[in-house]
């Protein structure tokens, strides 16, 4: 009697293919996962880098807006004069002005080599101040003025070079030949003091007292 041929269940090897399915799903769902987790991670730090670009360009503008920051690791230098009381250019009435300056410079070595020049700066300011009016010096525009040409007769006295405002050109009348040959000329002169003019140590005036009666 012949043994019986071993018999193969057909149903052995379906469970072990349904697993491999399922973590073959996991693997690919988990995946998945990651990629849209790693997408919305990248849409999340592009705005907030737009967000900062933003400030960022805020803050400079109202920075530009207001004027830069001070230095407050390294402040400027300032200078004290003695009050200037002086009579002004004003005819109808004697008019006076009673005025404090302070001036602001580079540094606390080019104070005190200012404080050597003292007289002949106080002598420049007091001649710019005694062709002044009262109705000039009550005006923002004057006092303004007043202030730029204050710093530039400072910084002559001291043998600076300053650059002159420029000044608006006078119009020449028709047929004037002699003032058109001459254009030239001044528009060298004017290229000749800018490239003379060197930067000035002394940076700002300000006014601690302003008294005109």
């Amino acid at each position: 009697m012949s043994a019986a041929a071993p018999t193969v269940d057909a149903g052995v090897g379906a469970p072990a293919k349904k697993g491999k399915k399922k973590l073959i799903i996991i693997i690919a769902a988990a995946v998945l996962l990651l990629v849209v987790l790693g997408g919305a991670a990248l849409l999340l730090l592009k705005k907030k880098a737009a967000h900062d670009t933003d400030g960022a360009d805020e803050a400079a503008t109202a920075q530009a807006e207001h004027g830069s920051k001070p230095d407050l690791k390294h402040p400027p230098t300032f200078l004290p004069l003695d009050p200037f009381v002086v009579n002004l250019a004003d005819k109808e009435a004697d008019r006076y002005a009673q005025i404090g300056i302070t001036l602001e410079v580079e540094d606390a070595k080019f104070a005190e080599q200012m404080k050597a020049f003292m007289p002949a700066i106080r002598n420049g300011i007091l001649m710019i101040l005694a062709h002044k009016n009262s109705r000039e010096l009550l005006e923002r525009a004057g006092k303004e003025q007043l202030a730029a040409e204050i710093l530039r007769e400072s910084a002559r006295t001291m043998g600076i070079e300053v650059e002159e405002p420029e000044a608006d050109d006078k119009p020449a009348a028709q047929g004037d030949k002699a003032d058109d040959e001459d254009k030239p000329k001044a528009k060298a002169k004017k290229k000749a003091r800018k490239a003379a003019a060197e930067p000035n140590p002394i940076k700002h005036v300000h006014f601690s007292n302003f008294i005109v009666q």
